[in-house]
């Protein structure tokens, strides 16, 4: 090829991938036995995504997510709660509230 001609490179598909940012997920229910965390991140897997209670009684769990818009909730012993610190309020398919976070790019 001379020297003058460039050849240009498909582009990458990991050029294309969402940047994954690690989030940090706090919820103060400090009366709670269990929590765990679910969301569209985890298939909304009851026991993918455990907390753990810190020494002031919340519960704290870093996930690692890809950027963009996710649907969340806590379960507090069972039972689904929102996250008061979300970004926002969306509705899932069953039309329930579940929790919102933007995570940038």
């Amino acid at each position: 090829m001379p020297a003058s001609q460039t050849r240009l490179r498909p582009p990458s598909r990991l050029s294309r991938a969402r940047p994954i940012k690690a989030v940090n997920f706090i919820c103060s229910v400090t009366t709670a036995k269990r929590v765990t965390l679910v969301g569209d991140f985890n298939a909304w897997h009851p026991n993918a995504t455990p907390m753990k209670r810190q020494p002031d009684g919340c519960w704290r769990v870093q996930v690692e997510i890809k950027a963009g818009h996710h649907h969340y909730q806590f379960l507090v012993d069972g039972k689904p709660m929102l996250d008061p610190h979300a970004h926002g309020v969306a509705h899932n398919q069953q039309g329930e509230k579940v929790s919102m976070i933007n995570v940038g790019h």
